[in-house]
């Protein structure tokens, strides 16, 4: 039996099964502490309109734009219709929400994405992704079955004239974090986007690339599996990478600390691609090489602080040269993950993410691998 979800225009989402069965990840391993935020946040807010044809000019050009990740176009032809036929009767619509990016000065769709490809759809005179031309269906007769196109050219003009309301958000101090927070709160119908989600969205840029890109390395699939469509294995590829660059830095939350290393490092300022690939690729390869797709696997699946520790303290070691002894390195991967001090606060307590805790799990994991030859 299918489940139904509405989304924040309203319409609503088949819930469909997955076609490839998704890496069960041990529930225990969620941020704890996610909801410490900070007190305020340094933003502007300014609530401007714009007309449609500007706005569709806007979109077309990318000035505006809507990230590939989001929710896929589901609105039904009859529920775009009716929006276009509000704008041409000037009825008010509902405003949308942008948040501008501060190094590219783009403005990026929060909330409204429905509205917005109808709207240009209808321009365009097919909907995104079909051959279904976009003619206006169960509207008042005088505009059914009108494209663009075909409208009069009085109605065309206002059209173009009628407004749309935005709400627009720029953090004052160039720190986009504030802009995730606003997301994740707008976020909220429908299938709910996951934090990495959200962060490709927010910080998009060469780090968020080149995230993807390792998140297709053929040692990595075969430990974790299917890729996720909540893009939880590219969360875990980031929280390798911010750990091991810098986990001596760790503050909790962790999710604000994920937040700030992409955001630095959005397109490789503070690290390069090169430095990156050197840390993941040959950790993962040799880990992948020896332990297989039983690594980081717990009870209950995988286990990402297992992850964390583990792919650290290799890394770590790697910096000093290849591990030769195969066999004592799986000797050295058994101890560690059976070793009662870190169990203790890998997976048997609530607060896995708190600043000793984390930072002891990278120690014990470093000091483990350290001597391997």
């Amino acid at each position: 039996m299918s489940t139904f979800q509405e989304n924040r225009d309203g319409y609503p989402l088949e819930g469909l099964a997955d076609e490839e069965q998704e890496t069960q990840i041990e529930e225990n391993q969620e941020d704890e502490d996610d909801d410490i935020l900070p007190s305020r946040f340094s933003i502007s807010v300014s609530r401007t309109d714009f007309d449609v044809e500007g706005i569709v000019k806007r979109l077309r050009n990318d000035d505006i734009y809507i990230p590939d990740f989001q929710r896929a176009y589901v609105w039904k032809p009859k529920q775009a219709s009716r929006l276009v036929e509000s704008l041409l009767l000037n009825l008010p619509v509902p405003g949308i929400f942008l948040a501008k990016d501060s190094q590219t000065n783009k403005l990026l769709v929060l909330d409204g994405q429905q509205r917005l490809i109808s709207v240009k759809s209808f321009y365009e005179g097919k909907f995104p992704n079909s051959r279904t031309s976009f003619s206006l269906k169960g509207v008042h007769r005088e505009f059914e079955g009108k494209k663009y196109e075909s409208l009069l050219d009085a109605e065309r003009r206002q059209l173009d004239n009628s407004v749309l309301s935005a709400t627009v958000i720029e953090p004052r101090d160039n720190n986009e974090e504030s802009i995730y927070y606003i997301f994740e709160r707008l976020n909220t119908g429908g299938t709910l986007l996951k934090p990495q989600e959200i962060r490709a969205c927010i910080f998009h840029g060469n780090f968020n690339d080149l995230i993807g890109e390792m998140n297709n390395n053929e040692a990595w699939r075969n430990i974790f599996g299917n890729k996720e469509k909540n893009k939880k294995d590219q969360e875990l590829i980031l929280r390798f990478i911010a750990l091991y660059f810098e986990g001596n830095n760790y503050k909790p939350s962790l999710k604000k600390f994920l937040n700030n290393f992409m955001n630095k490092n959005r397109q490789l300022n503070c690290y390069s691609q090169a430095k990156i690939e050197k840390a993941f690729i040959p950790t993962i390869e040799i880990i992948n090489k020896c332990i297989g797709n039983k690594a980081f696997k717990g009870e209950k699946g995988f286990v990402p602080t297992f992850f964390e520790a583990v792919m650290v303290g290799i890394a770590k070691r790697l910096e000093s040269g290849n591990i030769e002894n195969f066999d004592e390195f799986k000797k050295q991967y058994n101890t560690i993950l059976s070793n009662k001090n870190f169990l203790a606060i890998s997976v048997k307590i609530r607060d896995l993410t708190n600043e000793h805790n984390l930072k002891e799990r990278l120690r014990m994991a470093t000091e483990t691998f350290a001597d391997l030859q």
